[in-house]
């Protein structure tokens, strides 16, 4: 992998209102997770800086054959609340989501093309920093967000948080790790209100994100706005992906009328149930990583799916004919 501790990467330069450019050196000094229980390997970054937000770890983490050469480049998959994925020691509540046992169960029997995982670890500021910006942010009104600042202690800094992943994260791990850059390779994927800020990026980055898993979107905290915003803001269908699902959340009034008015949104912009977007209702499941572990699986098959084995398929069907 060629990671040189002390060697320095400078990102893709911003504009800012002033018209100077500036720009973020992130330094790649790692330290492999030593866990037996790991499937494949984990990088831990600690503290990786940002001109756009407070600093923050950040985990990598690479399949068993990751080593061996065989793959000319990997898909990324972006993680938000990177701490909960590998390591229950790490998790919020002492449950990791399993990821990496999933995909390497995934990657070994074809039924996803081969991913690396990119874990953003959250922050004390993780609901400004996944709360939809724009939707509370243009054309309102100063008592409007007056509201939102006292509702939510701040005003959404998301926008500032994309930026950190499409500017500096993304260039980094571009340029440090076999993998594919372009939009088909690169997915986002979160809970509750990562699967609100994923779903965010994919209409904000419609040329940097393929697709986006929202599990359990913690849609009640900015519904009404945000349907709107969807409705101008949504990418076309046809090159992209999104996942939605929902459990116990049913059971909270009017969760389950706003899933579905999302899904209505969808189906109202052309996106295919099956083909551009999937989802479903886990009833019981509750609102916590033991249930995202239990089902991420389905996520991920969807938005990763290995087009190459579905050829191949295919191809030997049309020969037996």
């Amino acid at each position: 992998m060629n990671l040189k501790s002390g060697d320095d990467i400078q990102t893709c330069c911003e504009t800012t209102k002033n018209g100077a450019q500036s720009e973020t050196k992130i330094l790649p000094v790692f330290s492999p997770v030593k866990n037996p229980d790991l499937i494949g390997t984990l990088h831990h970054f600690p503290s990786v800086p940002s001109q756009f937000i407070n600093p923050r770890n950040v985990e990598v983490w690479l399949p068993p054959d990751y080593d061996q050469g065989d793959v000319n480049g990997y898909a990324v998959l972006y993680m938000h609340d990177g701490q909960n994925l590998f390591e229950s020691q790490k998790s919020y509540i002492g449950v990791d989501w399993g990821l990496d046992e999933t995909m390497a169960a995934l990657c070994q029997k074809r039924k996803i093309r081969p991913t690396i995982v990119v874990g953003v670890w959250n922050t004390p500021q993780r609901l400004l920093e996944y709360l939809p910006q724009r939707p509370f942010c243009d054309h309102r009104s100063q008592h409007s967000r007056s509201r939102v600042i006292k509702r939510y202690g701040g005003m959404p800094i998301s926008d500032n948080y994309l930026r950190f992943l499409v500017y500096e994260l993304k260039p980094f791990v571009d340029s440090r790790y076999r993998i594919r850059p372009e939009r088909e390779f690169t997915f986002l994927m979160g809970s509750s209100m990562g699967g609100l800020i994923s779903l965010y990026a994919i209409c904000e980055y419609p040329h940097v994100f393929g697709g986006a898993g929202c599990l359990s979107t913690h849609w009640p905290i900015a519904h009404r706005p945000f349907s709107t915003y969807l409705n101008e803001r949504l990418p076309e269908p046809g090159r992209h992906k999104i996942y939605l699902d929902y459990g116990n959340e049913a059971n909270n009034a009017g969760y389950r009328y706003k899933q579905k008015r999302v899904e209505r949104i969808l189906k109202g912009r052309g996106y295919k149930f099956g083909l551009d977007w999937f989802g479903s209702w886990y009833a019981g499941d509750p609102h916590s990583e033991t249930a995202w572990r239990d089902r991420v699986h389905v996520p991920l098959r969807f938005l990763l799916k290995n087009e190459q084995q579905r050829l191949e398929t295919t191809t030997q069907g049309s020969g037996n004919k």
